[in-house]
């Protein structure tokens, strides 16, 4: 990296070096020089400084290790906030904002249906999208990860929903004081031998992508703890692997014969996410 590139350079050289997009690369410069994404494009003349220089080179080097870029960064944006998270959480997807649309209109239409629960929060990102957007939400937002919890905690805490939204270590659904009237879960779905054959594997916590043999170990778990804490009305939401929905289909059916199952797709067209209206 020579002394006399600028933004422009730079930029190239990022994308060049790695799998980045345009964009990621602008994003990492952002963060390395703590300026915006707007500010950079209207500036592509800016020079680095020998210490910003350093530190791309270093990111370029845990990059090139496979570190994905949410993890060097520190933080994600979903649902127009921004999460902080670590590599005791799931990187935020947008396939995830599905579950969150699904949720917050079924909460519009239904004013007076204000408990919910979120089902391995991870960073919380949508337990806290939740409570942002809906003033009067009061959310349960559980965890089997200690350190992912803790996340979870700064994240609401960044957002001011903290006082909203109690955070509790448990494998699956804690039993709530009175049933729930939604309940959201971005379960780990991916079946096991699936998962080991995926670029992702190694880089985020299996924790919360290992879905075991057929991808439904934990929501076949959970659909049992759901039925029993789900208020007549209420609203359960599971994303699920894009290639097992008819799968999904059966085996909510099983546990919910007589309610309104409905399979979404994601706007690539994926089967993505199951609702089930009790």
């Amino acid at each position: 990296m020579g002394s006399g590139e600028c933004v422009a350079d730079f930029q190239s050289i990022i994308a060049k070096q790695s799998d980045l997009s345009i964009l990621d690369a602008q994003t990492l410069l952002a963060h390395l020089t703590g300026r915006n994404r707007a500010w950079l494009l209207a500036h592509p003349e800016a020079q680095l400084s020998s210490e910003q220089q350093n530190a791309l080179a270093e990111a370029l080097n845990r990059l090139a290790k496979g570190e994905p870029l949410p993890y060097l960064l520190g933080h994600w944006e979903f649902y127009g906030l921004d999460f902080t998270i670590t590599a005791d959480t799931l990187i935020p997807r947008p396939e995830t904002e599905l579950l969150v649309e699904q949720a917050l209109g079924w909460l519009q239409a239904h004013p007076a249906q204000r408990r919910a629960a979120d089902v391995g929060t991870g960073s919380g990102c949508i337990a806290v999208t939740l409570a942002a957007h809906i003033p009067d939400l009061h959310v349960s937002a559980s965890d089997i990860s200690p350190a992912a919890l803790a996340v979870a905690r700064a994240n609401a805490q960044k957002h001011a929903v903290i006082d909203r939204i109690n955070f509790i270590e448990a494998d699956l659904l804690p039993v709530p004081l009175t049933p729930l009237h939604l309940i959201c879960a971005n379960l780990p779905y991916i079946p096991t031998q699936t998962l080991a054959q995926l670029d992702i594997f190694g880089k985020e916590p299996t924790l919360a992508l290992d879905g075991g043999p057929n991808g439904f170990s934990l929501i076949r778990r959970l659909l049992p703890q759901a039925k029993r804490n789900l208020a007549r009305g209420g609203l359960l939401l599971l994303e699920i692997e894009s290639g097992l929905g008819q799968a999904a289909l059966t085996l909510t059916r099983e546990y919910f014969p007589e309610s309104g199952i409905t399979l979404i797709p994601d706007l690539a067209g994926h089967d993505r996410l199951i609702r089930i209206e009790i």
